[in-house]
């Protein structure tokens, strides 16, 4: 064969394989299932979270605080105005006891003696003086007794109250950091978000006897794929949220990064059916996204959740829906998956 037909195939082969190598890595693989990546800049990224994470926090608890400030002034109030009552009641006797010593004359021990037909009567005389006295010190300690309590209770009903002023600038600030935290990455303004109010109820989450939430350490396997472990208050909420409908592709724990994934405090439920895709969610993979984050923000006090995040928007208590801008990818911009934060 001659040397010039060889070198031809030899060229045409070499010409066929590189075609095949820049087709097979340059053609894109739109819809493939890959796991959601919210963290693209791992840096802004984690102190945006941290951030969000402290103000949401320090937000749930202010709001604990003042709910429980109110509960106990209402309390209080109840209480302030029946020691009231007690006071004037007990005032108006004592006015009585007071009026009839200035009409009759008070009875001693000297009228009694000299007033006596007999041993017997003075007995029965100085009795008499000794139940007036009793009569007349109970009233007295029992006017003094009641008005030192009202006085009690309405200073305590004073600290309830500048206790709930605290509370509310707290909210206040809390709700500034949590904005200005979004400013910083482009979000933060106020957005029209989801809410339906005929999402289901979800049973709710064990809390402390005085209401707050249990620390919980991630200490339960995660039954997602994406194996590791979470806590018992995000199991639960996984477990509420399936068993009301939402069984799509979910991820859980994450090792590495920021956020509350490495804590096992965070899950990442995919809108499409077969998993994350590279695309945002569109038709009925978003009106999946869209009810399952509703869902979330109307069981969010009895789930404990800290914030969601859905379709360039992220909810916090206090806050409500604010714009969320979190990179330039489906993942960062969370259009393809809805991600829950758990206290």
């Amino acid at each position: 064969m001659p040397r010039t037909v060889t070198r031809r195939r030899w060229v045409s082969l070499l010409a066929l394989l590189l075609a095949t190598v820049v087709v097979g890595v340059g053609a894109p693989q739109t819809g493939a299932i890959a796991a959601p990546n919210p963290a693209p800049k791992e840096n802004d990224e984690k102190k945006l979270r941290d951030n969000l994470e402290a103000a949401a926090k320090g937000q749930i608890e202010a709001q604990r605080k003042l709910d429980d400030a109110k509960r106990r002034a209402f309390r209080l109030n109840k209480e302030v105005a029946a020691l009231d009552t007690q006071v004037d009641v007990m005032r108006t006797q004592v006015g009585a006891m007071a009026l009839e010593s200035y009409r009759t004359g008070r009875l001693t021990p000297l009228s009694a003696l000299l007033n006596s037909a007999s041993p017997d009567d003075f007995l029965r005389r100085a009795g008499s003086l000794e139940m007036m006295a009793q009569r007349d010190a109970g009233a007295l300690r029992g006017y003094q007794e009641a008005h030192e309590a009202a006085q009690q209770a309405k200073a305590q009903l004073d600290a309830e109250v500048q206790e709930q002023k605290k509370q509310v600038a707290t909210l206040a600030q809390r709700k500034a950091d949590a904005e200005r935290a979004l400013r910083s990455v482009g979000g933060g303004t106020t957005s029209a978000g989801y809410i339906n109010p005929n999402s289901p109820a979800a049973q709710p989450a064990k809390r402390n006897s005085d209401g707050s939430w249990p620390s919980e350490s991630c200490s339960v396997d995660d039954p997602t794929p994406a194996s590791g472990c979470i806590t018992p208050r995000t199991l639960h909420a996984l477990r509420e949220a399936q068993a009301d409908g939402f069984k799509r592709y979910v991820s859980c724990h994450r090792s590495g990064g920021g956020g509350e994934h490495p804590k096992g405090r965070a899950c990442d439920f995919s809108a499409a059916a077969g998993g994350f895709q590279n695309k945002s969610a569109t038709g009925g993979d978003k009106t999946y996204g869209d009810n399952l984050a509703a869902y979330f923000i109307k069981n969010a006090d009895a789930l404990g959740v800290l914030y969601v995040i859905w379709y360039r928007r992220i909810w916090m208590p206090g806050t409500g829906w604010k714009s969320y801008n979190g990179g330039s990818d489906p993942a960062a911009n969370h259009t393809n998956h809805v991600h829950l934060s758990m206290l």
